[in-house]
């Protein structure tokens, strides 16, 4: 375990702040994080000191042993902190301990999110009529769009400071785009300013999409009203192909939403070099 900063440091770096220095200089004088100041600062108007602690365990601290019974755990209690997790493990732990277990086990964070709105038996209905056909048969739909706000969400700095950019406080240009997404393959790109309605879908299906579709196939999209229409469920009818709804708030289930996900974040990193969209 790495020596705590000695108390001369800490006395000087807190005279340096009360002297009205600002923070982001004081930790590149002593070289020292921000988070490390503001615990100092804190711990001094709590308790009036800022001396290290000195009473830390001695010896190993108490390890995971049984990795089997800690996967279980972690299954159960994934969604805590590591902290929380320590809190609840049958054994006195630390947090550290917990980071180094879930590394072991190959456990990572992450998180993705659902609607609680879902209804399950729906959904496996949905993948059920699915399983009926090969992936080079079933066309999905959906539009995605940008606007000259999007920029790249990180920075690089010193640790003691964040990064700061500036961007539009509002949008000033949209630019929407529509297509399906066919075993890897975009099928019938559309670009266009603004938003979507029932005439505009209806008019690409008909120019653009029917045309690209084989007889057979099955056209999946969501539940948005201009999707709806008579007119487009003909259309594609008249394609000799079938139209099938996803389940409410399961846009996870449409495969062309992670295409439009790189494809903004590859916009953001790249709509900088450029005036207009």
């Amino acid at each position: 375990m790495p020596l705590p900063y000695s108390l001369d440091l800490r006395h000087k770096a807190l005279r340096a702040i009360d002297q009205g220095e600002k923070k982001t200089q004081v930790c590149r004088l002593f070289n020292i994080s921000r988070n490390t100041l503001d615990l100092w600062l804190k711990r001094r108007q709590q308790t009036g000191s800022v001396a290290p602690n000195t009473h830390y365990r001695r010896g190993p601290a108490p390890k995971v042993n049984d990795l089997d019974a800690f996967g279980t755990f972690a299954q159960e209690h994934g969604h805590l902190t590591q902290q929380q997790m320590a809190e609840r493990w049958p054994e006195a732990i630390s947090n550290r301990t917990i980071g180094k277990a879930l590394k072991r086990i190959q456990f990572t964070r992450k998180k993705t999110y659902g609607y609680r709105e879902r209804n399950e038996d729906r959904r496996q209905a949905f993948l059920t009529q699915l399983a009926h056909y090969d992936p080079a048969e079933i066309v999905y739909l959906d539009e995605a769009g940008v606007d000259n706000t999007i920029d790249y969400p990180y920075g690089y700095c010193h640790q003691s400071e964040r990064f700061h950019a500036l961007r539009l406080g509002h949008r000033t240009q949209r630019i929407s785009m529509i297509a399906g997404w066919c075993d890897r393959q975009i099928l019938a790109p559309m670009t266009f300013e603004g938003y979507c309605n029932s005439d505009l879908f209806e008019n690409w299906v008909e120019q653009f999409l029917v045309p690209e579709l084989n007889a057979g196939q099955l056209v999946v999209l969501d539940n948005a009203s201009f999707h709806q229409s008579q007119r487009t469920q003909e259309l594609i009818e008249q394609g000799a192909s079938s139209l099938l709804f996803l389940p409410p708030y399961s846009p996870d289930l449409n495969k062309i939403e992670k295409f439009w996900a790189r494809l903004k974040q590859y916009l953001g990193q790249t709509l900088n070099r450029f005036d207009l969209l």
